[in-house]
C-alpha cells in the first residue's frame, strides 16, 4: 500500500470517528450512564427515612427475589402486555391492510389512523374513564340489551381496553411498513390457480407481511409493559404492574433501591423481547 493510500485510510478513519463521536456521547450520557447508575442503586438498601445506606449489598435483590408478590407482578405484567399486543394486532391488521390497498384518499386514511397520536395519552385515558365508568356509554349500551356490564373501570379489563386503543396507531404504522412487500400479482396468480381468499391470505399475504407484524408486536409489547399513566388511571390502583409499582416505590414509599431493582427487571424483559424478535426476524427473512 502506498503512502497516499495510507493517508487516505487514516483520514477516512478520523472522519468516521468524528461522525460517530456525537451519537456515542449522547448514548453514554443519556442512556449508558443512567442505566449504570440505576443498576448500582439496585444494590443499595433503603432506610426507614427514605435515604440509602452506604455501601452495596444484595439485601434488596434477595428480598425481591424471594417475595412471590413481585414474581406474580412480573408474570401479570408480561401476560397482560402480550394479551394487549395480540388484541391490538387482531384489530389493526384488517384496518392497515384496507388502508394499504386504498386507491383513493390513501394519505387521508393514514392521517386518520395516526391522528390519535396528536392527542395526549392522558387525555385519551380520561376519555376512556368516562366511557367505561358505571354511568358511561359502554355500560349503558350493554344495559340497553339487558346485559349486566362487567366492571370496566378500576379493573384489568379496563386497562386492556384503554391500552389497546392507545397502541393501535403504532401497530398500524408498523403493519403499513410491512405491507410494502406485498405484490398483488402473486395473489392474482394464486387465485388463478384456484386458491381461495383464506388460502391466499394464509399462504401469501400474512407471510409476506410478517416483518411488519413482528415490528408492531415488539413496539406494542414494549410500550404496554412500560406504560404507567393508563394502567394507573384505568386500573385505579387495583392492577399492580411493574411500571405502577416502580412509581409507588419511588414516589410514595421512597424506596429507591426496590424501584431500581424493578426497573432492571423491566430492562431484562425488554432485552428478552428484543432477542426473541431478532430470532423470529431471521426466520421470516
Amino acid at each position: 500500500m502506498s503512502t497516499a493510500d495510507e493517508g487516505t485510510g487514516t483520514s477516512g478513519g478520523r472522519l468516521l470517528i468524528t461522525l460517530l463521536l456525537p451519537i456515542v456521547l449522547v448514548n453514554v450520557i443519556a442512556f449508558i450512564a443512567p442505566v449504570a447508575n440505576l443498576v448500582a442503586m439496585s444494590f443499595r438498601e433503603a432506610t426507614a427515612t427514605g435515604s440509602m445506606k452506604e455501601g452495596m449489598d444484595l439485601a434488596t435483590w434477595r428480598s425481591l427475589v424471594t417475595d412471590t408478590y413481585y414474581w406474580s407482578m412480573l408474570w401479570r405484567t408480561v401476560w397482560i402486555g402480550a394479551l394487549i399486543t395480540f388484541i391490538t394486532l387482531v384489530l389493526s391488521y384488517p384496518l392497515a391492510l384496507f388502508v394499504s390497498r386504498a386507491e383513493r384518499a390513501k394519505a387521508l386514511l393514514i392521517v386518520l389512523c395516526i391522528s390519535p397520536l396528536l392527542i395526549s395519552a392522558v387525555v385519551r385515558t380520561y376519555g376512556w374513564m368516562v366511557i367505561l365508568g358505571d354511568q358511561g356509554f359502554l355500560p349503558a349500551l350493554l344495559r340497553s340489551f339487558n346485559v349486566t356490564p362487567p366492571r370496566l373501570i378500576n379493573s384489568q379489563l379496563g386497562v386492556i381496553i384503554g391500552m389497546t386503543e392507545i397502541l393501535m396507531p403504532y401497530m398500524i404504522l408498523s403493519l403499513l411498513s410491512g405491507f410494502g412487500k406485498l405484490d398483488t400479482t402473486l395473489e392474482q396468480a394464486a387465485e388463478t390457480l384456484g386458491a381461495g381468499p383464506l388460502t391466499v391470505f394464509r399462504r401469501i399475504v400474512f407471510p409476506l407481511s410478517m416483518p411488519g407484524v413482528l415490528l408492531g408486536c415488539l413496539l406494542c409489547f414494549v410500550l404496554a409493559v412500560s406504560s404507567f399513566i393508563t394502567p394507573k388511571m384505568l386500573g385505579g390502583g387495583r392492577v399492580a404492574l411493574l411500571a405502577t409499582e416502580i412509581y409507588d416505590q419511588a414516589i410514595v414509599t421512597l424506596n429507591w433501591p426496590v424501584a431500581a431493582c424493578l426497573s432492571v427487571l423491566i430492562l431484562i424483559v425488554f432485552g428478552t423481547a428484543l432477542l426473541f424478535y431478532g430470532q423470529l426476524a431471521k426466520i421470516v427473512e
